[in-house]
């Protein structure tokens, strides 16, 4: 390329003269100071090359729109923001000699805010900076940036009002076009970019943008709850590279023209210079420019221009009204238009109804059956057909939002299901002829922590099936079901066979499965939204201290669960004195310590070898214990 302009920063003149003039040799035409710009008389096909800070670029870039003068950059040290937008390198050798090896000029857009020229970016409002970093010279300083914004997001974390008018087909002479779209939202912050092909968003993010396309990108955060801003922020401040994705509660508008307005003063940054205004406009000057892009500039020959809309995700009506009443809450609160549905089916459920009474008699005949017989399947069975769930859930919502009509209602309703289930669950155990405990059985009446566990679990899954309309509700009828028929079945049988034991111990599980599903169900709702903090404390604080005492026996079940593990770890496969094996070990009791092992051996055992096993077993745990031995011959 020859024929260069050189237009220079004033006080660069030494590195101009040492770095920058020996290598243009005979392509310079002439060199000129910033301070002579007024004085510049150049024809279309002119070429200048600008050697300038930020700050005199954009007074010179206005100067030269619409005049067809071909433009190259170099990387002056105070050209941080326009390196950025404009695709340069760091140095000034590759740079130059990029410039004098292109073959052609390229179209480019000006995006502009209030009038003024951006390179980089506009953040509006808050944390934005997080997100894509900031156009620093090095990665300390980004990462510095980043911390500060991190932190300052949970300092006192407010949304702001925003108008956003977006111009529908309109002329750009005219300052207001009534043919707009209007959208009253609450926003975090925003950033706005007139491409995707720097460094500052990647290709991934935004997708078919390009230098020419004669579009804007605006990207608005709209968080609903602190808990949404974490993992955002947690990988803005670790990543080092740009953000690949768009968080899930960011909008992104592509316009040609956008306006934001707002009845608070709106705090900008345009490429880091702060300033603020109630109103702002920014517009695309499409084709504004020709260029030489710098090295890490993508371009495009032919651009998309289509419009695109990504607004769902912006709260508006109620929820922007709530969300602008205080500072950002740590959980997502659900208005009222979203929960109404979910109220009417909770407070339809907690009345009794003829069809959960009969469900309730039918699960819980099978469910005794099934014990009785010692099947899996048909107690399982019993547990697909139980109504139970319905008014549990019910529970936990008025219990989170201290509705004490909806609870009561709810307590009515499940009382009424228990005691018509321990009625028949008695009735049919003594109409059975069977008195002995079984499998089925006794695994529901040594409950320990890990039901709780699964009680637990049941809970949260069917408080969020409920609020969430594309889930069946009877996959949650299942898990929760499996926490309460058979263990209630288990107590009835109790009853009816006058056995402390059995009716205590399964009485227990079904407390403390009943007691873990209403907390964990009344914890994802308030996860959910469907209750403010302040009014779901003491209802949540009640559930806990039930727990908490349920859990004392149950933690005393799982050390005893562990004992025997541990025991059955240490026993099971064992050699004693005489090449005798130990087989098929059970634990009986463990007060006393009663023990169940199968003796293997390839010949008859004495009275000798019996007191020899016992000795080593009572060693090997510290304890006496008592042996039921079985014999086995190897032949």
């Amino acid at each position: 390329m020859k024929g260069i302009t050189l237009l220079y920063a004033d006080e660069s003149i030494k590195e101009v003269e040492e770095n920058i003039l020996l290598q243009l040799t005979d392509a310079l035409k002439i060199a000129v100071p910033f301070s002579r710009l007024e004085g510049l008389d150049l024809s279309e096909e002119d070429f200048v090359l600008c050697y300038l800070s930020d700050e005199q670029l954009k007074e010179f870039l206005p100067i030269a729109e619409g005049q067809g003068w071909g433009i190259g950059f170099l990387p002056h040290p105070e050209m941080i923001y326009g390196r950025q937008g404009l695709g340069v390198g760091k140095s000034i050798d590759k740079s130059l000699a990029h410039v004098l090896e292109a073959e052609k000029l390229k179209s480019f857009d000006l995006l502009t805010v209030n009038g003024q020229i951006v390179f980089d970016s506009v953040s509006l409002g808050d944390s934005m900076g997080l997100m894509y970093g900031q156009a620093e010279s090095t990665w300390l300083k980004q990462f510095s940036g980043r911390l500060k914004s991190f932190f300052g997001l949970f300092k006192r974390v407010k949304l702001h009002p925003f108008t956003l008018s977006i111009p529908k087909g309109s002329d750009e002479n005219e300052n207001e076009n009534p043919n707009q779209e209007e959208i009253n939202t609450a926003a975090l912050g925003m950033v706005m970019v007139s491409h995707g092909k720097s460094t500052l968003l990647s290709r991934r993010v935004l997708e078919d943008s390009f230098v020419n396309d004669g579009m804007l990108h605006a990207l608005i955060l709209a968080p609903q709850s602190i808990i949404g801003l974490v993992s955002f922020g947690i990988n803005g401040l670790l990543s080092r590279k740009v953000q690949t994705s768009l968080p899930p509660f960011t909008a992104h508008i592509r316009t040609s023209r956008l306006f934001v307005k707002s009845e608070e003063p709106i705090n900008m940054s345009i490429d880091g210079k702060q300033e603020s205004a109630h109103e702002v406009e920014l517009k695309i000057l499409s084709k504004a420019l020709k260029i030489v892009p710098g090295r890490f500039l993508e371009t495009e020959e032919e651009a998309n221009n289509r419009e695109f809309f990504k607004t769902q995700v912006l709260p508006r009506g109620e929820l922007r009204d709530e969300l602008l009443s205080g500072p950002l809450p740590y959980i997502y609160h659900a208005t009222t238009e979203e929960f109404k549905d979910l109220f009417s089916l909770l407070r339809e459920n907690s009345r009794p109804k003829s069809t959960f009474l009969v469900l309730m008699v039918l699960s819980t005949i099978i469910a005794t059956f099934g014990l009785f017989a010692n099947s899996s399947p048909v107690i399982i069975g019993a547990m697909v057909l139980a109504p139970l769930m319905s008014p549990i859930i019910s529970l936990s919502m008025g219990v989170l939002r201290q509705d004490r009509k909806l609870a009561f209602n709810s307590l009515k309703t499940l009382g009424l299901g228990l005691l018509l289930g321990y009625l028949f669950a008695v009735i049919l155990t003594w109409l059975t002829p069977l008195n002995a405990l079984n499998g089925e059985i006794t695994a529901r009446i040594r409950p320990n922590l890990l039901d709780l566990g699964v009680a637990a679990a049941s809970g949260a899954a069917g408080a969020y099936a409920h609020s969430k309309k594309e889930i069946a509700k009877t996959l949650a009828g299942v898990a929760i079901a499996v926490a309460l028929v058979p263990p209630m079945a288990v107590s009835g049988i109790g009853l009816g066979w006058a056995d402390w034991a059995v009716f205590s111990g399964s009485l227990l599980l079904l407390i403390t499965n009943l007691a873990g599903m209403v907390l964990s169900a009344a914890f994802t709702f308030l996860l959910l939204g469907f209750s403010p903090f302040h009014l779901a404390k003491k209802g949540l604080v009640w559930s806990l201290i039930l727990v908490f005492f349920v859990s004392a026996p149950l933690t005393f079940g799982f050390s005893n669960l562990v004992r025997e593990n541990k025991l059955l770890q240490e026993l099971s496969g064992y050699t004693v004195k005489g090449g005798i094996t130990l087989r098929n070990v059970e634990v009986r009791s463990l007060s006393p310590i009663i023990i169940s092992i199968k003796a293997v051996s390839d010949r008859d055992l004495s009275e000798e070898d019996f007191k020899e096993i016992k000795k080593e077993i009572e060693e090997m745990i510290g304890e006496e214990v008592v042996l039921e031995v079985t014999v086995g011959l190897k032949i």
